[in-house]
């Protein structure tokens, strides 16, 4: 005799929460184990049209992987090495650069005492234990940033390893898959797999798609204004890019900065002019033509699932949030009680809303009091 049980909202909405903190806490903890999967699952995802296309020209697997493998690690080192040659140039004009925001330092400090009435001395040593804890706060962070990038670079090697062990196995992997779920399920898994493929490859090509574009404009603009290191600045707010929504805010803090120290204030308003028209050019034809034409999520959620992915795993998981949120929304969207949770992800806007949040109008009550009866 099965007897089922059903619990209450309260229990039902505890156990969710439960849940959700649990599986929160394993990533967090597990940060250095899932990420490298992560990367290697959408890597192997975003190349797997060039080996089909490899194997239909009866290349053996094995051999269209190596060769898939080798031509994404020449086109990544050929990128490093184009950021670390623009580095070492902007590396020594750092004194220059430094002497003149030592100057803009002195300019501001007199400005703001004759303006405000402030003394000289008051500013001048505000300005020196500003330093002393900006010195003591970089050495911690770079404290912190050697070791994450320690951490990185486990990551960076053990990502095309995960890479070509997951397309090598990928039959197994899918043949584990259907024998995992009953057959009666066999079809809508299958739908839910070939749907997630094609939105991540839309969605990872597109981002290429984007970084290359918005990169050449950044570099083109800043090359006709007369910004030092175009190019680099350029590529760096290409990358930035990426990250949705925050990733373009965070982008034009450099150039600003690099043509404050090397120019003047006036070709600072000049750079942050030239990336507004990118940034607007980007966001109403780039990105809807481009990037969100398969993944269909609502700007709330996009901002809400890039602030958890930084809190759990840092700009690596600003990068996955997007499309691990649409993965998800595919799934909810194949699972019948989870269907409202897929239109909530989406951007679907509806017409009207059948519920009604204005209460309704009642007529008040009519009190009689007889004061002669009292």
């Amino acid at each position: 005799m099965n007897a089922s049980v059903k619990l209450p909202l309260y229990a039902k909405i505890a156990l969710i929460l439960i849940g959700l903190y649990l599986l929160m806490d394993i990533c967090y903890l597990g940060q250095q184990i899932i990420l490298p999967f992560m990367y290697a699952a959408l890597f192997s995802i975003l190349v797997s049209p060039l080996i089909s296309f490899l194997e239909r020209r009866k290349i053996k697997r094995i051999i269209a992987i190596s060769i898939a493998m080798l031509l994404a690690m020449i086109v990544t080192i050929a990128l490093f090495y184009l950021i670390t040659s623009q580095l070492s140039i902007f590396e020594k004009s750092m004194p220059a650069m430094r002497q003149k925001s030592d100057e803009l330092m002195v300019q501001g400090s007199s400005w703001v005492s004759s303006k405000f009435n402030i003394g000289q001395d008051k500013i001048n040593a505000w300005i020196i234990k500003s330093k002393a804890s900006l010195i003591d706060n970089g050495s911690a962070i770079i404290g912190k940033t050697l070791i994450s990038l320690s951490g990185l670079l486990i990551v960076v090697f053990l990502i095309p390893v995960y890479t070509f062990m997951m397309l090598y196995y990928q039959p197994l992997l899918l043949e584990f898959l259907r024998k995992l779920f009953a057959k009666a399920h066999q079809q809508k898994l299958e739908e839910v797999l070939l749907l997630t493929k094609k939105i991540i490859q839309s969605y990872l090509t597109g981002l290429l798609i984007e970084a290359v574009i918005v990169g050449a404009l950044n570099s083109t603009a800043l090359l006709l204004i007369g910004i030092n290191y175009a190019i680099l600045l350029g590529i760096i707010g290409a990358l930035l890019n990426v990250i949705p929504f925050i990733g373009g805010i965070i982008s034009v803090a450099l150039p600003m900065a690099v043509a404050l120290f090397t120019k003047s204030p006036s070709y600072m308003l000049v750079v942050l002019i030239a990336y507004v028209l990118i940034q607007f050019f980007d966001n109403h034809y780039i990105t809807p033509k481009i990037v969100a034409s398969k993944v269909k999520i609502n700007a709330l959620i996009a901002i809400a699932v890039v602030l958890i992915g930084n809190a759990l795993w840092g700009i690596p998981g600003m990068f996955l949030s997007i499309p691990l949120t649409a993965i998800v929304k595919v799934i909810f969207e194949h699972i019948e009680p989870l269907k409202a949770w897929a239109f909530l992800l989406g951007d679907d806007m509806p017409r009207t809303s059948k519920l009604v949040f204005n209460m309704p109008k009642r007529k008040p009550k009519k009190i009689v009091s007889d004061l002669s009866s009292h």
